[in-house]
């Protein structure tokens, strides 16, 4: 009869290794992080799930390893927030000539105020409009809006762009499930039949 060594690794323990391994490299962790965890769970030695893993665990689940890696890269061009898909035109001009209406009607009302003890006569208010220097300042708010306009569609392929890789990752993340089934799958199997085979020794 075959002795069981009291240290032995069973196969949910290693699938719990696999699993923790596999997320702290998804969440851009280190593995001596995902280590000290499984041994907290299992009631194991940092150093013992390392051996473990690298021993024994790791090489039965590369391809998991590899999309984790992946799936790490695209999560960190998801970060921080998002920019509003649109940006209000008309808000942008408003708050853009806000400060020449302002000007203009502050100077009108320092007119009004130097010429309170006069009439405030047609001729006088025309005369006051044609000394105002002029807004030159026109083609430099239309070049303004038009940074605006590009800076809005650049904001929004970019958005769109995000979308896609968000949605790479999620098949990415499907796929990684499934073969972590299928591992959990094979382990179980290869477990029952190393059983059978004792047994019938």
């Amino acid at each position: 009869m075959t002795t069981i060594r009291q240290d032995a690794w069973s196969t949910d323990e290693d699938l719990i290794l696999a699993e923790v391994v596999l997320r702290h490299i998804r969440e851009g962790s280190t593995q001596l992080a995902a280590f000290e965890e499984v041994g907290d769970r299992l009631s194991r030695t940092s150093a013992a799930c390392g051996f473990r893993w690298n021993s024994a665990i790791r090489k039965k689940y590369e391809s998991a390893i590899g999309l984790a890696k992946k799936q790490r890269a695209k999560g960190r061009a998801l970060t921080g927030d998002f920019i509003p898909k649109e940006v209000k035109k008309e808000k942008s001009e408003e708050n853009i000539l806000a400060p020449v209406v302002d000007d203009v009607k502050g100077e009108i009302a320092n007119a009004a105020e130097l010429n309170s003890n006069d009439s405030l006569t047609m001729d006088k208010v025309i005369e006051f409009l044609s000394g105002y220097p002029k807004v030159d300042k026109s083609q430099e708010y239309t070049n303004q809006i038009k940074r605006l306009e590009e800076e809005n569609e650049m904001l929004v392929k970019r958005v769109e762009k995000l979308e896609n890789e968000k949605k790479i990752i999620a098949e990415d993340y499907k796929a990684l499930i499934g073969i972590m089934d299928r591992a959990r799958q094979f382990s179980v199997y290869d477990h029952s039949t190393k059983s059978v085979a004792q047994s019938t020794k």
